[in-house]
């Protein structure tokens, strides 16, 4: 009776925990840039056997805020793209996870939820995870005040395809019909990358942004990220997994060599072991375990924080 009143107890403060985040619609229902009118699919969120949160069918985008206690809190924000090859998303230990650890460590986190490529709900599907990234970051800088945050502090943060998605806004944030400065990240984090949709592509993730009838090359290198640095891309930091058999680790070898190319600051791990899709699940992995104090120690060295 006493494990089963133990039970009862934490569901209730994870249903309270969970309540006390904020969901912030990206558009109006109205105006969803791409979207075709009247055409909408039922979301899905999956736990899977394996623990792992998959979203699917995101018709409508939004942030999630996750706030760091007020005596931490340090004015850093991060913006997390979730991975899943632009086919779902791992918003659990990709997103969630991941924003209560910043939260821990004074950061601010917003996790988005971005619209999945999809040709029966969208045209240029190419387009739309983008355009809810710079929407997302041009929102969280518009409540910077709100939110207790710099607005010169505020990055991306990407996993897998959602690493694609944070080094696209990293590199195109000025480039279409929603370009801003507003929309341009302080810096950012990337995780098991998908950077190219070259010789070294995850087929998975490129078939499903561009689909696989759109693969022209002026395409295929518009988002080939390692092609697209500039010396306006943000101070980037990377982590990958040498034995990653996904997203092979010349995804952020590539993106980190086109940096110093850039003159722009980059700091990049690469692990022995680890895989793919790991996030804050390293304990298996050795050394691997180290990313998270590392991705801090860069972060406030280029936030310069306490």
């Amino acid at each position: 009776m006493k494990s089963v009143l133990i039970a009862i107890s934490t569901i209730m403060l994870l249903t309270e925990t969970a309540q006390s985040q904020e969901v912030v619609k990206l558009w109006p229902d109205n105006a969803i840039p791409n979207a075709i009118a009247g055409v909408k699919l039922d979301e899905k969120a999956d736990p899977g056997s394996d623990g792992i949160m998959r979203i699917s069918n995101v018709s409508v985008p939004t942030l999630t805020a996750y706030l760091p206690p007020k005596d931490k809190a340090n004015g850093v924000c991060v913006m997390i793209c979730p991975g899943g090859g632009y086919s779902i998303l791992a918003s659990g230990h990709e997103g969630e996870d991941v924003a209560k650890w910043f939260n821990e460590i004074g950061v601010t986190a917003f996790v988005l939820k971005y619209r999945l490529p999809n040709d029966k709900i969208m045209t240029n599907q190419q387009e739309v995870p983008l355009l809810d990234a710079m929407q997302g970051m041009t929102i969280i800088r518009q409540n910077a005040a709100k939110y207790r945050i710099n607005p010169e502090k505020i990055g991306v943060m990407g996993f897998s395809a959602g690493g694609h998605l944070a080094s696209t806004l990293a590199t195109h944030y000025h480039r279409g019909a929603k370009a801003s400065d507003l929309a341009k990240p302080n810096f950012a984090i990337l995780l098991y990358p998908v950077i190219t949709f070259g010789e070294k592509a995850h087929t998975g993730s490129r078939d499903k942004l561009l689909g696989k009838l759109n693969t022209s090359p002026d395409m295929v290198a518009y988002y080939s990220n390692e092609l697209q640095v500039s010396n306006q891309t943000p101070p980037t930091f990377l982590v990958h997994s040498e034995d990653d058999k996904a997203v092979p680790v010349e995804n952020s070898i590539s993106f980190y060599l086109a940096c110093l190319k850039n003159n722009v600051s980059a700091e990049m791990h690469l692990y022995p072991q680890g895989g793919h899709g790991y996030g804050l699940r390293t304990a298996k992995f050795g050394s691997l375990n180290t990313w998270p104090e590392a991705c801090r120690a860069w972060l406030k060295s280029i936030t310069a924080t306490n």
